[in-house]
């Protein structure tokens, strides 16, 4: 049982609760007392020093008060502090020294003890200067007429006080008691409400170990269990149109591996039954067949030497004008015959950039091939170049077809085909605009699309510069 958060947090909580209330406890406890005692005598002083006032007031010297002592003091008393056989009844004296625990004393102007409270400084005796300046002054008009003495070692509390302390100390457990509870249950009702996400997540985690892929959690808040769930939502989402992809991709492989070899092989076996003659142009056709397979074979092995991060480069500073008037110069003739314009600006400002000329190429190649693909007579196909915020930026624009809004977002995914028909007929791999995300991302740079159905797509490839 100790092994679930749940309890582990709410065994937190106890503790810290527990803890708490007990240094508060503590604390009260041993200060308690003193400040107790410290308040009776605070209490009573200023009583007293308002009694003895009244009786220097009233007979112009303090003849007498020593005989009058228990009488001034028991006034100082307060009610919950004199017990009923000390309080004064009708027709009897009030009790002398009522509080019997000797807390206070009397000395004259002059500092002559006349009522002692430190066996030190019996009565009559004449106190130090610092002594007489510690303790309390007696003021008549104005004027000081004595000092008030308080015992150097407070006595103990009487059984009322006590009996207070003992009240207060069981308070005190009872808060302690009340407070364990409501740890209790507030550490079990929060360790559910993060435990319950958590095990969400915990199944959902088991569901695609078993093969359910697709898994989605509740998002219960915006906090960090709340956004862990929601990056586990995108997460299996995008685990699974992965999988997708590579099942989808294996079967692409096997049909583009398929279809080559199936041609070859029916060749070959047909001459080797006799059927047919292996004429010159039986042989060719055959080695086009060949060819094909080699170019998948590269391409995939291109691919997977830009996703290990060691797609060979070579670069060198190479102008963004002439790599761009070079590609429109190679598709210059094909574009006449499809009657499509090709056109290449470039800024004149534009820095060079390092890049392996070959591979970019490449990737010319593979952008103008599909804008000629799909671009239909009278259309035009424009390659620029110019500054951007983050380096160079060069972009392939078309007048064609266009990408549907849906299919836009994977046109880069590796033989993703938007249109299946026409791609097959065309013997296209699937692989060209993945090939180009590869070399440009190889290159530090990046790569997007824009795209409206029925005017056209435009390709952009940012590459930094290189300082």
């Amino acid at each position: 049982m100790l092994k679930s958060l749940t309890w582990k947090i709410t065994l937190a909580f106890m503790v810290v609760a527990f803890t708490t209330a007990a240094l508060v406890a503590l604390f009260i406890r041993l200060t308690s007392a003193d400040r107790l005692m410290q308040l009776i005598m605070e209490q009573q002083r200023n009583s007293l020093d308002q009694n003895l006032s009244t009786y220097y007031s009233s007979n112009g010297s303090w003849d007498g008060v020593a005989q009058e002592w228990g009488v001034l003091q028991s006034r100082t008393l307060s009610v919950s502090a004199v017990s009923p056989a000390d309080r004064p009844t009708p027709g009897n004296q009030p009790p002398v020294g009522g509080d019997r625990r000797n807390l206070f004393g009397l000395a004259d102007a002059q500092g002559v003890v006349i009522v002692s409270v430190d066996p030190a400084y019996p009565d009559g005796a004449v106190l130090p200067a610092n002594i007489i300046k510690a303790d309390t002054a007696i003021l008549v008009d104005g004027k000081p007429v004595g000092t008030i003495l308080t015992a150097g070692q407070p006595p103990g509390l009487n059984p009322q006080e006590a009996l207070f302390l003992q009240r207060t100390n069981q308070a005190l457990l009872l808060a302690m008691g009340v407070a364990l509870l409501v740890a209790l249950v507030m550490g079990i009702l929060l360790a559910r409400t993060l435990t319950g996400p958590l095990q969400a997540l915990t199944q959902a985690a088991r569901g695609m170990t078993r093969g359910q892929e697709e898994q989605q959690v509740r998002v219960r808040s915006n906090d960090e269990i709340g956004q862990l769930a929601e990056a586990f939502n995108h997460m299996s989402e995008e685990v699974a149109r992965v999988n997708q992809l590579r099942r989808k991709m294996t079967a692409d492989i096997a049909h583009d591996l398929r279809t080559p070899l199936t041609v070859i092989s029916g060749y070959i076996e047909s001459m080797r039954d006799g059927v047919l003659k292996p004429t010159p142009q039986r042989l060719a056709l055959i080695y086009v067949e060949i060819e094909r397979l080699q170019n998948l074979v590269g391409d995939l092995k291109m691919l997977s030497q830009a996703d290990a991060g060691e797609l060979p480069l070579n670069p060198q500073w190479i102008s963004p004008k002439n790599l761009l008037d070079r590609a429109a110069s190679l598709f210059r003739h094909q574009a006449g015959q499809q009657n499509v314009s090709i056109q290449a600006n470039a800024e004149g400002d534009i820095p060079n950039i390092w890049v392996d000329e070959a591979r970019m190429m490449q990737v010319l190649d593979n952008l103008i091939s599909n804008a000629l693909r799909y671009t239909p007579e009278g259309g035009t196909v424009t390659l620029r170049a110019g500054r951007s915020a983050d380096g160079v930026e060069i972009s392939i624009q078309d007048t064609g077809s266009g990408i549907e809004a849906s299919e836009l977002p994977y046109i880069f995914d590796r033989f993703h085909r938007a249109e299946s028909s026409r791609h097959t007929e065309t013997g296209e791999s699937g692989l060209g605009l993945a090939i180009v995300k590869a070399i440009v991302e190889s290159h530090g740079g990046s790569v997007s699309a824009e795209s409206t159905p029925g005017k056209g797509t435009t390709i952009r490839l940012l590459l930094p510069v290189k300082s």
